[in-house]
């Protein structure tokens, strides 16, 4: 059985989970066409867990932000020159770059000049995540169009975004992860009530990040500190590892009214009556489980100067892009202070027919995104674009 090298890099927890279901799914596909594969490269502990070999843990040195990306510039630069030494010395056959797009982005430059200079060696690379180039720096589009062979993009208006741009890059759309991740709970959602529980379920969701929790969690715990005193609520506190529970109950005290755990983002989704989340990833998660959710973002005043000159869409949360609308309530920098949050929050737990209203919302948002097969079809893309250099 032919024998095939896949590097493979993801530099944040969400990235890491991507990275291994691609993992479990691109080895099946692979040995379906006879092929062997071998998985190296650096992510976190999911991608160790579905195989990978891990040159050490990325996810333990994710920042956001422009003033920690820049205390940690030195970090990153030895980091960035381990990896393209690595890919230059085991020379794999193909590079699955999963979001993380800056560091990620240079990498693909780095490692295809590189081959350009060895013999024998052409690797396929594949960003997995498009970057939000459509809502800042489109110039970036050219750039990815002269490293990467592909990108499998999750959003379905992707493809014709970068169609108009940059009409010879190879993009596909292979539907978004959420589906097949939560497929198990899909009946239990198709059930939940249309009435918030009293007491409601509020779940608090800070972010993936240090630099995230330091910012988010303490606006968070005022706003649940004045959402407790008007209405009768629990709270649920989840965050993706232990490390950063740990960091996060730093802020907590004798919080003892919130319930703080590591893990078990569905299950607490599919308690939930309502959601304080930072404007990430999570916000699709939230909405996927019909949660009505308050978002915000909060980053260094630098980075916020540098960002509201650049960004040209009108929201931060995801569901609100799709929709093009404010179904979340959303909050940004100065504006994500405990007052609005907390007003915003009572006002959905208050009115009922708001709260049913953004609910038949978000089944049409995440409707839009259901692919025919998600991470498997993503492998099966990637799979396609192998066995066709073999031919």
């Amino acid at each position: 059985m032919t024998e095939t090298r896949v590097m493979v890099i993801a530099g944040e927890p969400s990235g890491d989970l991507l990275a291994a279901e691609l993992v479990s799914e691109l080895r099946a596909v692979l040995k379906e066409h006879g092929r062997d594969a071998k998985f190296f490269g650096a992510g976190g502990v999911q991608m160790q867990h579905a195989g990978v070999e891990l040159t050490f843990d990325m996810t333990q040195h994710a920042v956001v932000g422009l003033i920690e990306v820049l205390r940690n510039y030195g970090k990153f630069k030895r980091l960035f020159r381990r990896l393209v030494d690595l890919a230059i010395e085991r020379r794999p056959d193909l590079i699955i770059c999963v979001d993380f797009s800056g560091f990620n982005r240079r990498f693909a430059h780095a490692v295809r000049q590189a081959s350009r200079g060895s013999s024998g060696w052409k690797p396929r690379i594949v960003q997995y995540v498009s970057p939000q180039v459509w809502a800042s720096r489109e110039g970036r589009a050219v750039k990815m169009a002269r490293d990467f062979d592909l990108l499998l993009a999750i959003f379905p208006f992707e493809p014709a975004w970068y169609a108009e741009r940059v009409p010879s890059f190879k993009v596909e759309f292979v539907g978004h992860p959420i589906f097949e991740r939560h497929k198990a709970w899909r009946e239990g959602i198709a059930a939940k009530s249309v009435t918030p529980k009293n007491p409601a379920n509020i779940l608090l969701l800070p972010g993936s990040r240090i630099g995230e929790l330091k910012r988010h969690l303490p606006v968070m715990l005022q706003a649940a500190s004045v959402i407790a005193a008007a209405h009768p609520v629990r709270f649920d506190l989840v965050l993706p590892n232990d490390s950063l529970l740990d960091y996060a109950k730093t802020f907590l005290g004798g919080a003892s009214s919130i319930v703080a755990r590591a893990g078990g983002l569905a299950e607490a989704l599919l308690a939930a009556d309502l959601a304080l989340a930072s404007t990430g990833t999570v916000t699709l998660e939230c909405a996927f489980f019909k949660v009505p959710t308050v978002a915000m973002y909060k980053t260094s005043w630098s980075t916020y100067q540098i960002g509201k000159r650049i960004i040209k869409v009108k929201f931060l949360a995801m569901p609100n892009i799709l929709a093009d609308e404010a179904v979340f309530p959303e909050f940004v920098q100065n504006d994500a202070n405990p007052e609005n949050i907390s007003r915003a929050a009572l006002s959905l737990l208050r009115d009922v027919p708001k709260w049913r209203q953004i609910q038949t919302q978000l089944a049409g948002i995440i409707g839009s995104l259901e692919g025919q097969g998600g991470t498997r079809q993503a492998a099966e893309v990637v799979a396609r674009l192998m066995v066709s250099d073999s031919n």
